[in-house]
């Protein structure tokens, strides 16, 4: 998922927000990026790291760049930076007007970050160099920034949750078919709880997983998080519903194991793919369980399973998730930014970038190719398309993942504690959590 003018109390206010903010939903280099560039044949790029480690990033990335130079003359300086220090050095970027000319940022990110005027806008000119704003997908480019404004970034990796399920261990257990809905998605974990092994994993230390989770099952009991004014909704009665139904994994049902409470470093991804958890929701998790040596034809894939069959925002299976890539609005190196944005979204990079990844083309043109048509791709992607909703594209945005989510790990800790978790103890933190927000906007 910034930008090197930003007004000072701007950026004091984000630094609370974001500080704790990791992402989709994962250091560097040795290259010296700091500093505007003013060489007209060279530019600086922040990428995140979206493979299984900064090296493999290294490998996919590094022969593009090279590519690209040899096509323009214009060199990149490569920095990759794990996620939870991007948001950190983006924010000292944007103080201290010292950065790179193009970045990676969350999905979720780009309101908040849109905020400080830092980004450069993708007005009709500015799109225009990239072909248009048709050639995105249209729940890609909601997540792009606020809806009543140019979008600040593009979208280059597009992902969505899915429920990956274990076969060999729903067939031992009798299960013929991924559940559909909750109730089944209990039902299931209590039977496949068995011999040391758990339903499901989670991955309840890390905010930013908590307050995804947090708000696909809040569409799903009607709850949004913010009113339509932005002002925030942390402890509406739907969401106080979904906060304990994901924190009750492991509190009331106990599908979950209880160390999964301090799961912060896809430690859930592994445990799923050995075989210790028979289900996990995870973001484009393929390129992940091939690093800890589960194979494709081990695992199912399905949507989030809903609260009852049926359609709407009730039917929401996943936020949209992904990547965008984001340009200093005031690199000295304007020209050869938007070459490399038109370069980084042209169908030909597209499709090499996303295959690598195990993630969806959000260029319409380079989604056709085999390479996503795989079954996992084909559930993922027609769940971005009808079954998504974008993160609320508010300028407060971060402040929730960070609280909420932060909120929520503390409940699952006081469940791994062995403390009840009630519906009045999740109203209390969430009420908190929205107290606190609203104290950090007077500041």
């Amino acid at each position: 998922m910034s930008r090197s003018r930003a007004r000072t109390a701007v950026t004091v206010t984000l630094a609370v927000a974001l500080t704790a903010v990791t992402a989709a939903c994962g250091g560097g280099s040795s290259t010296d990026s700091e500093g505007t560039n003013d060489n007209p044949k060279e530019l600086t790029y922040w990428a995140s790291n979206q493979g299984t480690n900064i090296a493999h990033d290294k490998r996919v990335l590094t022969p593009e760049l090279k590519r690209f130079e040899k096509q323009t003359g214009i060199k990149v300086k490569l920095e990759v930076i794990p996620w939870d220090s991007l948001l950190d050095r983006i924010l000292g970027a944007t103080s201290s007007g010292q950065g790179p000319d193009v970045l990676n940022i969350g999905n979720t990110w780009s309101a908040s970050l849109q905020a400080t005027g830092a980004l450069l806008p993708w007005d009709k000119k500015n799109m225009a160099a990239v072909g248009g704003a048709k050639r995105f997908t249209p729940s890609a480019l909601a997540a792009a920034g606020a809806p009543d404004k140019a979008p600040a970034a593009l979208p280059i990796y597009s992902l969505a949750y899915g429920l990956y399920y274990n076969k060999k261990m729903f067939k031992d257990a009798g299960i013929d078919e991924p559940p559909a809905t909750w109730d089944e998605l209990i039902e299931d974990g209590k039977k496949l709880t068995r011999d040391g092994k758990y339903g499901i994993a989670v991955e309840g230390g890390d905010p930013v997983e908590n307050s995804h989770h947090a708000f696909i099952l809040g569409k799903q009991h009607g709850a949004d998080f913010f009113d339509p004014s932005g002002k925030p909704t942390f402890d509406s009665p739907g969401a106080v519903k979904a906060v304990k139904q994901y924190v009750d994994l492991i509190a009331a049902e106990k599908i979950a194991p209880p160390g999964n409470a301090e799961y912060a470093k896809r430690e859930s991804v592994r445990d799923f793919a050995t075989g210790k958890a028979a289900m996990l929701m995870w973001q484009a998790a393929a390129t992940s369980l091939k690093s800890n040596g589960m194979k494709p034809s081990e695992y199912g894939v399905a949507p989030i399973p809903v609260q009852a069959r049926g359609s709407g925002e009730k039917g929401t299976r996943s936020m949209v998730a992904g990547i965008n890539l984001a340009v200093f609005k005031n690199t000295d190196n304007i020209d050869g930014a938007l070459k490399f944005a038109k370069f980084m979204t042209s169908d030909k990079q597209q499709r090499h970038l996303n295959k690598a990844y195990g993630s969806i083309p959000p260029v319409r043109s380079a989604q056709s190719d085999k390479a996503f048509e795989t079954p996992d791709l084909k559930v993922l992607r027609d769940v971005l398309t009808t079954a998504s909703a974008p993160l609320p594209q508010v300028e407060d945005e971060s402040k929730f993942e960070t609280l909420v989510g932060k909120a929520t790990k503390d409940l699952f800790a006081d469940a791994a504690a062995g403390r009840k978790v009630t519906t009045e103890s999740v109203k209390k933190e969430l009420s908190a959590a929205q107290q606190q927000m609203r104290s950090q906007a007077r500041r």
